[in-house]
């Protein structure tokens, strides 16, 4: 099972999560304390977006 790049991104800002910049592969979220790289692609599987929410200390909905 994915998920939609969009909906991790939508639940990152949920929990206080912004735009801090875009790199090469990777757009950059932060809260100010934690910086948490997200991939750019359509869709990620289940376990890779669980893990990103365990990393940013935001509970996993997926």
């Amino acid at each position: 099972m994915s998920v939609r790049r969009r909906d991790l991104i939508r639940h990152f800002e949920k929990h206080g999560f912004w735009l801090l910049r875009e790199g090469a592969k990777h757009s950059i979220y932060t809260n100010g304390d934690k910086v948490i790289p997200v991939k750019r692609h359509r869709t990620l599987d289940r376990i890779t977006a669980n893990e990103l929410c365990k990393q940013a200390g935001i509970p996993p909905i997926f």
